[in-house]
């Protein structure tokens, strides 16, 4: 079988976190139709990052985030959702000289969107490593770290690989989530960046068109991908296929599949990160291989379920209801 990913077992609980994310959160201007046609516009908050850390928080786990904001209404709004999701928040920073960034996604027709973006000169993108040293010090089991933050500037590129060393250096596990965004950086200047870490990260996570970026030439079928990026050091590979379900590779070379659950699917923005915080829940709680990839398709599958970012992820005694039958009513 593939062997379980070792998580240090937790500190007092007063000091550290199970889990330790930044990265940056937005302002979320969601429409129901395109801009033009001057559709309302509801607010929510967005950041991959975040998104994990509710999940996490839903699901029982201590998670602490601590990204970088503007000293303003949104970043409050921000600091005020997150709190109330159970996210520990005092190690967020406030840059006074900077926004905090803002999306707007609009609703074009059926399950398309589109996502505008105002995040240059944010104040995520000025995050320094500094900014995350009282994070660092209080402690964590698991540092969470995606590519969409090394994307952001040479200060958050810096804080990743700072906290990502930091982190091996006291024995955590580091989880990294490719995440690419195109429109953040291309590929040609996203690779070279993912495959400096790679070598220090325990748990990789990627869709199937993001693996190219961190491992293997033109032409590298994903066996010898993954086969390199196990070599380099990484304990466990995570390939996610959307609809087709997800593939965990061990370092034994075993590969275990799990199907998508089947579900209406309402809202794919921010299924990947409910599938990351699945997989980070299943590994602190020791769960075995499967079990773990089998909890993060259904936190996957609750995302696209509903409409929202984070809004529909499920709390701990939730996770069941995939398993009732269509049309069911729990009373």
């Amino acid at each position: 079988m593939i062997s379980r990913t070792d998580i240090p077992a937790p500190g007092p609980r007063h000091t550290s976190a199970d889990v330790l994310t930044f990265g940056e959160t937005m302002l979320s201007l969601q429409t129901e139709g395109p801009l033009t046609a001057g559709g309302a516009a509801r607010t929510a908050v967005a950041g991959a990052e975040s998104n994990v850390a509710v999940g996490l928080a839903r699901l029982g786990h201590r998670v602490s985030w601590a990204g970088r904001l503007g000293a303003d209404e949104p970043a409050r709004l921000i600091l005020r959702t997150l709190r109330g999701e159970g996210v520990d928040v005092r190690h967020a920073t406030a840059d006074p000289d900077a926004p905090t960034g803002a999306l707007m996604r609009e609703r074009l027709v059926a399950d398309v969107a589109r996502v505008h973006y105002w995040r240059a000169g944010s104040a995520a993108s000025r995050q320094r490593p500094e900014h995350l040293a009282a994070a660092l010090t209080a402690g964590a089991r698991v540092l969470h770290v995606t590519g969409i933050t090394c994307a952001l500037g040479p200060g958050p590129l810096s804080t990743v690989t700072g906290a990502v060393q930091y982190a091996r250096e006291h024995g955590w596990t580091v989880v990294l989530d490719v995440n690419h965004r195109a429109r953040l950086w291309s590929g040609e200047e996203a690779a070279p960046v993912l495959r400096e870490l790679r070598g220090s990260v325990d748990v990789l996570i990627a869709s199937d068109d993001e693996l190219p970026l961190i491992a293997g030439l033109d032409g590298t079928d994903e066996a010898a991908r993954v086969s390199e990026l196990l070599s380099a050091g990484t304990r466990e590979v995570v390939v996610k296929r959307g609809g087709d379900g997800a593939d965990l590779y061990g370092a034994d070379g075993r590969r275990l599949h799990q199907p998508a659950h089947r579900v209406p699917v309402l809202d794919t923005v921010g299924a990947g990160d409910a599938f990351c915080a699945g997989y980070l829940s299943g590994l602190l709680d020791g769960l075995a291989p499967a079990d773990r990839l089998r909890r993060a398709g259904a936190t996957g599958a609750f995302a696209v379920a509903s409409r929202g970012d984070w809004e529909g992820l499920p709390h701990r005694d939730e996770l069941a209801l995939l398993d009732a039958p269509h049309g069911s009513a729990v009373r």
